[in-house]
């Protein structure tokens, strides 16, 4: 039997297709029939659902491409069924699962298990990234064909930076045979080894010991280089310093393919933030100055930084109620990135278009998913947005099972209000 739903009166945005109109979406059977100004005149079919969407905006699903779970091995910090919900809930209709897990993502066994707990469980798309290095040691290459054959999308060593460059040249020149994507953090681990927060004035007077942006920069430096020379497809991704977004430009004018993401906590917050040792702010890399800040939110918006992740990092209360040097690194984001991208657009930092490419279109594209699109015969996942409407975050309220958001008590105009998976609805308010 088929079912059809239409979604009318809604301003549709589908960077795929430099759409930007009042339109009707058509969905037929989980996909998309037809989306655009031209929909409106084909009538309702009988017996179709139909939804007035005006003064909502409808989006391709975001797609949200780094996000940790405690599955398996760490459920109580969050599942895979869990993270699902509070993916939905914050308008993201696939994300990509980090293999940062106990044990590690690193075989065909655990890439199965993420994608069958994810098909009986999770209300989202998930798609695992595998272990670049076996136990994410950094010394020995997993198996990139049998990985990409099982279902893996993308190669990360997680948390860690791969600091054997011989090993990252045979990685990424394996990586390229297969045409995977390699998408690395650059830390080094001698120069970050002891910081807890950006290296300044601020960490300083906290007495602090700081990470300076060098232990970035250097690192992607390398990795870009080792790149150009293996000529693999590689991310950069989690960028946080403007040297480092320069770094991704020069990388291009000589030719590389390499991409780069943010999260959205780094284009919204800075190390002020932080104020009597809050650890909640407490996040790898560590929030920078407001100048860097500012400066990131520019790469976004010139089209140098390509995606916003949410870097979604659950941790549970024992490993933040903590000296601030001795807590646990990371946020949850799922929930709370598409409201807060959307202050920049409200602020007019960045076109709502460009927010909406970098958290769906280009990183279905970059990661080669089925998603990211409205054009017809795509799969119906959408996320209807209400840009104007207040919430205040309550971290109590999160689906997420655990609460360590740096956005508490934060005041937001715009989210999700429906989101769409194969024409299904898996949330509404």
């Amino acid at each position: 039997m088929s079912t059809t739903t239409v979604l009318k009166n809604a301003r549709i945005i589908d960077p795929s297709r430099n759409l930007d109109e009042v339109g009707t979406i058509v969905i037929e059977n989980g996909r998309i029939a037809a989306a655009g100004a031209a929909a409106q005149n084909q009538g309702v079919p009988e017996g179709a659902t139909v939804r007035d969407c005006s003064g909502l905006v409808a989006v391709p699903g975001l797609v949200d491409a780094r996000v940790y779970v405690g599955e398996p091995g760490a459920e109580h910090r969050e599942t895979i069924a869990s993270a699902s919900r509070a993916a939905a809930a914050g308008g993201v209709t696939s994300f990509i699962m980090m293999p940062d897990t106990d044990p590690v993502i690193d075989d065909i066994a655990l890439v199965e298990f993420v994608l069958r707990t994810a098909r009986d469980k999770a209300v989202v798309n998930v798609y695992p990234a595998a272990a670049l290095t076996k136990g994410l040691a950094g010394e020995e290459m997993t198996e990139f064909g049998l990985l990409m054959e099982s279902g893996a999308v993308a190669f990360t060593n997680g948390r860690k930076s791969v600091h054997d460059t011989l090993v990252l040249r045979r990685a990424m020149t394996y990586a390229r045979e297969f045409g995977a994507v390699i998408a690395l953090e650059s830390r080094d681990k001698y120069l970050g080894a002891n910081g807890v927060m950006n290296e300044g004035l601020f960490a300083s007077w906290l007495g602090l010991s700081g990470v300076p942006k060098e232990a970035e920069i250097i690192p992607l430096e390398r990795d870009l280089r080792i790149a150009a020379l293996t000529r693999a497809k590689y991310h950069a991704a989690k960028i946080s310093v403007p040297e480092s977004a320069e770094a991704i430009r020069t990388a291009r004018r000589r030719g590389a393919d390499v991409t780069c993401g943010i999260s959205i906590n780094h284009l919204s917050l800075n190390e002020n933030d932080i104020g009597e040792y809050r650890t909640f702010f407490k996040l790898s890399p560590p929030l920078r100055s407001e100048d860097d800040r500012s400066a990131m939110v520019d790469a976004l918006a010139d089209g140098t930084i390509d995606i916003i992740v949410s870097s979604h990092d659950p941790q549970d209360v024992d490993t933040k109620r903590l000296p601030f040097a001795d807590a646990e690194d990371g946020a949850v984001g799922l929930e709370t990135m598409l409201a807060a991208a959307l202050r920049l657009h409200h602020n007019g930092r960045v076109p709502l278009a460009r927010l909406i490419s970098a958290m769906s279109t280009r990183p279905a594209e970059i990661f080669g998913l089925d998603a990211g699109t409205l054009k017809p015969g795509a799969k119906a996942d959408i996320t209807l947005i209400d840009l104007d409407e207040p919430w205040l975050v309550a971290k109590e309220q999160l689906l997420s099972r655990s609460k360590n958001t740096p956005f508490d008590d934060a005041r937001f105009s715009g989210r999700a209000v429906a989101t769409y998976v194969a024409g299904k609805q898996v949330f509404g308010v």
